[in-house]
């Protein structure tokens, strides 16, 4: 560009008009924006200029000259593009992405009775299913054998030698065999599972030449367990949620079990490299991965290694009613209402009486024997779940034992913030009330109604977001021993009851997870059970703000409210284990609380 020219001291009294296109001058020499060219002059040079394109040039009295260029979508960009999903794009990551378009995947289970084989098969399956959508499904052979020959089969049914009973349990075999190839010759991504012992290498070797007509990859997972105390746990967790040994009393059961357990120890023959690839998990602690490759099973072997048959459970809160709450506002980051911080308060007494106390039944006398028990605490990042926790205690545990013999001192319920846990953030609606955002936004508000699962707030996130950024708080689920109690949100905590519940993605949005509640869910092999404690019952608040988006509440009303709230807490007489109690609302999907 040519040097610039100074004005001189004597100059400076020019015309006032000409003074910012002077200073344009000085700074914008030659500006080329696309094929517009601004001269170090008052005049526009246009350059190439392409059809649909308009240019004027106005002066303002007084002011700059100012430069007006329109130009039509069509013309800068002739072939744009289009992704399937339109505006509200879904990670591919959530939707099977093209990354395994072509693969399919048979996973084999394989080991003795009562070594978690099932409670593994549930979890891949429902792990694939739920983050990645892809089609799964379980053939457990067990159930083809109660289909065919019924249930009540005993011990010697499973007799090795016994010619009769084998041809039996081959023709079930035969049959889920027959069904997982129909299922994994369908078009699309899918994994089949077959659920069965397959104690002899025999089998093992039936099954792969079975199924090589599908010509895909197979996946052996081989479950050991010859720990005592782990064997016994696995074994009292079948009698209680089986459907075989459902009346069955607890001393037959057993007994029964071992019988069945010792015909196939007798067989056993343990997979080696002859099996191909397969991965080997002794006590839930000992991986060995042999020959895996590829995108699907490198996914199944990171998550079973995050697994574990141990008893657990974890605890699902939301925050106590926040001031947005009580406004029918969305979103935002406001603090707690005085009911908000009753809650708080009774959350911290069932934490401590509850969360984080195990409960010892003596066999003899019946009596019961409550200890402290270690215990985690996870909040978001935002304001209202950690005023909701701040009431709980952090008392110092000593010498609690991992189950690899390390020991350590224990801070109990010490507060982990993750941002994991925040809740889905509106973008633009953040802070408005439903009725705001039907009015400033209809079309957005509209769409959302049509698809409230992948719809996404402009310049938010959607429920799918939000499955992404679950998956590793959902790991550590799936590994952690000790109770969890989560302080989250309620659009996080549709998705975490949904994935544990079974329930499919698209009903995620529409579960029931009400204020003041706090649900405890307990997964095993055959499924997950649930509780519910209301410790805030919605006559003692007066209003929650959440039956339907309302923009204000008169004064008075609030004022009435947080004097009710005062006068619960001071009364003596309460007691929360009389409050607490299993919810019994009906869920109503047209009238979800928030998001």
């Amino acid at each position: 560009p040519a040097p610039i020219q100074r004005t001189p001291r004597g100059d400076r009294h020019r015309d006032s008009r000409t003074a910012p296109a002077a200073a344009c001058q000085l700074l914008f020499r030659r500006l080329e924006v696309g094929v517009c060219t601004l001269q170090p002059a008052t005049s526009l040079n246009f350059r190439r200029i392409p059809s649909g394109i308009e240019a004027s040039r106005t002066r303002l009295r007084g002011r700059a000259n100012t430069i007006h260029i329109t130009m039509s979508s069509n013309d800068y960009n002739p072939t744009p593009h289009v992704i399937p999903e339109g505006q509200n794009a879904t990670p591919l990551e959530v939707v099977g992405g093209d990354v395994t378009s072509t693969e399919k995947l048979i996973i084999v289970m394989t080991g003795l009775p009562a070594t978690g084989k099932t409670h593994i098969a549930n979890r891949i399956s429902r792990y694939l299913n739920f983050f990645l959508d892809l089609d799964t499904k379980i053939f457990n052979v067990g159930d083809y054998r109660r289909r065919l020959f019924g249930s009540n089969l005993p011990a010697e049914f499973f007799d090795h030698t016994n010619k009769e009973y084998m041809a039996k349990r081959e023709e079930a075999c035969d049959m889920a065999l027959k069904e997982l190839i129909e299922f994994m010759s369908m078009d699309g991504v899918r994994v089949g599972l077959l659920d069965s012992t397959n104690a002899q290498k025999q089998r093992r070797d039936h099954i792969r030449e079975t199924l090589g007509v599908l010509k895909c990859k197979i996946l052996m997972i081989e479950t050991i367990c010859d720990k005592k105390e782990l064997l016994e746990h696995n074994i009292r967790t079948i009698k209680m949620t089986h459907p075989y040994y459902k009346d069955m009393a607890d001393d037959e059961a057993f007994a029964d079990f071992e019988r069945k357990r010792k015909n196939y120890e007798d067989v056993y023959n343990p997979v080696d490299e002859k099996d191909g690839s397969h991965v080997k998990i002794f006590n839930h602690q000992t991986f060995v991965v042999h020959n895996t490759r590829g995108y699907l099973p490198q996914k199944v072997v990171h998550f079973i290694m995050n697994l574990h048959t141990m008893p657990r459970v974890f605890y699902l809160s939301r925050h106590g009613q926040s001031e947005y709450n009580l406004s029918g506002k969305i979103g935002g980051d406001s603090g707690l209402t005085e009911a908000g911080r009753e809650f708080a308060r009774r959350l911290a007494v069932f934490a401590q009486n509850t969360v984080g106390m195990s409960i010892e039944r003596d066999s003899e006398t019946g009596e019961e024997k409550r200890s402290p028990c270690p215990a985690r605490l996870w909040t978001s990042t935002l304001r209202r779940t950690k005023e909701t926790a701040q009431y709980i205690k952090h008392n110092l545990i000593k010498f609690h034992k991992w189950d690899n013999g390390d020991e350590v001192e224990w801070i109990q319920f010490q507060p982990r913030a993750r941002r994991n846990l925040d809740e889905l953030y509106a973008g633009v609606c953040d802070g408005l009330t439903y009725k705001e955002i039907e009015e400033k936004f209809p079309e957005e508000f509209a769409r959302r109604q049509e698809d409230k699962l992948t719809y996404r707030y402009p310049r938010g996130e959607s429920y799918m977001d939000i499955t992404l950024r679950l998956e590793p708080v959902v790991l550590d689920i799936e590994r952690t021993r000790e109770p969890i109690l989560i302080v989250g949100h309620q659009g996080i905590h549709r998705l975490l009851y949904a994935y544990f519940m079974g329930l499919p993605r698209e009903k995620a949005p529409f579960v029931s997870i009400p204020l003041n509640t706090v649900i405890q869910l307990t997964p095993h092999a055959y499924g997950c059970e649930e509780k519910r404690f209301l410790l805030l019952s919605k006559e003692e608040m007066l209003s929650d703000g959440q039956d339907e988006p309302i923009t204000s509440m008169p004064e008075k009303k609030r004022e009435e409210a947080e004097k009710l709230q005062r006068d619960s807490r001071d009364k003596e007489s309460f007691d929360l284990n009389e409050r607490r109690k299993c919810s019994t609302e009906p869920f109503d999907p047209m009238n979800p609380p928030s998001f």
